[in-house]
């Protein structure tokens, strides 16, 4: 048996445990899910170990062949995506369970782990799924499992937050269906390995609109501006382990989708404006989200409008990688690729110290935060490491990511994005070093503080190192992608 027989379990097994919480009753599943999640990250790193010397693979779904059956297929890619999901759910997995075990977040706990089973199932599944239908129905799992855990404590803003959020995510999936059925109309196939030689720049009408129409929906779902808007409520309003979820990988889901088919299956159909008007959306995401993240007097709302900003560089990619040059583009891709991974790891890593202050302090907001870099040293450090690798400094994941896309841009002649970094930088440690100055401000000690138990300081401080070590060790990261 080979290693590819192993991919159905990466979808399987967090179905398989979500369905043992759900059945064990609310608020119990808490080691289900550290095992199964345990055991996910083992294949997963299994896989991305063999992949650079046995390459990308398929595996038919009970041994049926595409058009008819479902196909699996792992590439350099997938793996990476696979192997940021698994660490960063691992890490949260602890977090949350010490962070629902809190009196005041306890009945944010009671369904939380079927629904983290249920998410993860989505995700996997759309790594690794080939073909356009099939990935609409895990972009369907993920949105509506997100959705579910985004009102997960019940409270008001977190009911109407995750409405907004509904829409948003059925409205983005219908769109995506709709540019599923043309193709299916135009070609009479979904499968991508089959249609990849199909789609040519002389393809009919309906097809250019079908790419716009996925094009669109998948925008919607990855907040990108001006169609974040329903991002920082939901962000900002679900407990903190649902935010680190969320920002680190839910939406980078579809943001994955945007990338496999940008340069995959519609390629023959992209045009440079169209790549520069992304670039341009990415640059007024990274100015606005920077702006708005000034503007908040809450330290989560601060974070969320940071993702809008952060998922501003992600778009910047298109410009940079659509270059004649094959060295400049492939610096980009990378460039774009780490960007992702190192804002996962360091946004997850953020959420889960504002976490933190909420469960000692009963609030987050940021004027309240005075005197905490000295009560809580750890929790501010995890804070001022994620914030490090948002700016860019070395020797972060963040600082060799945007070392990529500005080489990529210069070389390729276009200043203005290399322009929209730096400064997008600047501005990133600006509202993070207003939040660093508060807590640094001396005040006396609430009288109610209590310290948090370490599960909470340490899972946020290793996702925070972890930013840190992408940096140091991204050549075996950057290997995997060249596996197509």
């Amino acid at each position: 048996m080979g290693m590819a027989d192993w991919l159905p379990l990466l979808v399987l097994l967090p179905l398989f445990w979500a369905c043992l919480c759900f059945w064990r009753g609310p608020g119990q599943g808490a080691g289900l899910a550290l095992t199964g999640l345990l055991l996910q990250w083992l294949l997963a790193m299994a896989l991305a170990w063999e992949l650079p010397t046995q390459g990308a693979r398929a595996y038919p779904v009970g041994g049926w062949l595409a058009p008819l059956g479902i196909a699996l297929r792992l590439d350099g890619l997938a793996a990476v995506m696979l192997l940021l999901t698994q660490t960063v759910s691992l890490a949260l997995a602890a977090y949350a369970h010490g962070y629902f075990r809190d009196p005041g977040h306890r009945h944010g706990g009671r369904y939380f782990w079927p629904l983290l089973g249920l998410l993860l199932a989505g995700m996997n599944a759309l790594f690794l799924a080939a073909d356009l239908f099939n990935l609409y129905v895990t972009l369907e799992l993920l949105g509506l499992a997100a959705v579910g855990l985004v009102a997960v404590e019940g409270r008001a803003p977190a009911l109407v937050a995750a409405l907004r959020y509904l829409l948003v995510t059925l409205l983005g999936s219908g769109l995506y269906l709709l540019g599923v059925a043309l193709i299916y109309g135009s070609y009479g196939s979904l499968a991508v390995a089959t249609l990849q030689p199909l789609v040519l720049a002389q393809a009919p009408l309906a097809v250019y609109l079908a790419a716009g129409l996925m094009l669109l929906g998948l925008l919607l779902k990855t907040a990108l501006f001006p169609f974040h808007f329903w991002l920082p409520p939901a962000h900002g309003g679900a407990p903190a382990p649902v935010s680190a979820l969320l920002s680190a990988l839910v939406i980078k889901a579809s943001f994955y989708l945007i990338l496999r088919l940008w340069f995959g299956l519609f390629l023959p159909l992209t045009t440079p404006l169209a790549a520069q008007l992304l670039g341009g959306l990415g640059a007024l995401a990274i100015a606005w989200g920077s702006w708005r993240a000034f503007m908040q007097p809450r330290l989560k709302m601060l974070i969320a409008y940071s993702t809008v900003a952060q998922m501003g560089y992600l778009f910047l990619l298109f410009p940079l990688a659509s270059q004649s040059s094959p060295l400049v583009s492939q610096s980009a891709f990378q460039g774009g690729v780490l960007q992702l991974l190192a804002h996962g790891l360091a946004k997850s890593a953020m959420f889960a110290a504002s976490g933190v202050l909420v469960v000692v302090l009963g609030s987050d907001r940021i004027a309240g935060l005075a005197g905490m870099a000295g009560r809580l040293p750890l929790t501010l450090f995890t804070f001022a490491v994620g914030g490090v690798t948002l700016m860019g400094l070395p020797p972060s994941g963040g600082f060799l990511a945007k070392w990529l896309l500005i080489d990529a841009a210069l070389a390729g002649g276009q200043w203005g994005w290399a322009l929209v970094m730096i400064l997008g930088g600047l501005l990133t440690a600006g509202y993070l070093f207003l939040v660093l100055r508060q807590a640094f401000m001396s005040a006396p000690a609430p009288a109610d503080f209590r310290l948090p138990a370490p599960l909470l300081e340490w899972s946020g401080l290793l996702l925070a190192l972890a930013s840190l070590l992408l940096g140091l060790r991204a050549s075996e990261l950057l290997r995997l992608l060249e596996v197509t």
